[in-house]
């Protein structure tokens, strides 16, 4: 259910545009595959406290834009998403596309995740973009 997405900011300045939208964006995506939502909290960070996460829980030194916990059960969803908006802002230049769009992408690859979709080797790669853009043609701000 939508009111089980939290969006929070830690260490930070950020302010998450269209909060409701995207809440519904996510529910949207998640009945399409036929799951439901559990608490899914979002917490935005800088990349400092995103490497230290990565270092201490997953024996990783170097940035990334995001770390998932997984809660979920069956097919209720649920987890915490760290996402470094330093990266997503990096990211962006990097791919040339918006921090907007570069951000959506993070918060539904999250979630994705929590589907199951993985993306360590390069067909499962594809599938997760094609299941991002898909998602992504959902989206309407």
């Amino acid at each position: 259910m939508v009111r089980d997405i939290s969006f929070q900011v830690q260490d930070v300045q950020f302010t998450l545009k269209n909060k409701q939208v995207i809440r519904q964006w996510i529910a949207e995506v998640a009945a399409k595959e036929e799951f439901s939502i559990a608490p899914i909290n979002y917490i935005f960070c800088s990349d400092a406290h995103l490497l230290d996460m990565n270092k201490q829980f997953l024996n990783h030194n170097y940035f990334t834009d995001i770390i998932s916990f997984d809660y979920t059960q069956g097919k209720r969803l649920s987890g915490d998403i760290f996402i470094s908006i330093d990266r997503v802002a990096d990211n962006a230049q990097t791919y040339k596309t918006t921090f907007e769009a570069e951000l959506h992408r993070v918060i539904i690859h999250g979630v994705l995740h929590f589907m199951g979709y993985k993306d360590k080797t390069p067909v499962d790669e594809k599938k997760m973009r094609s299941k991002e853009n898909s998602a992504l043609k959902l989206l309407v701000i």
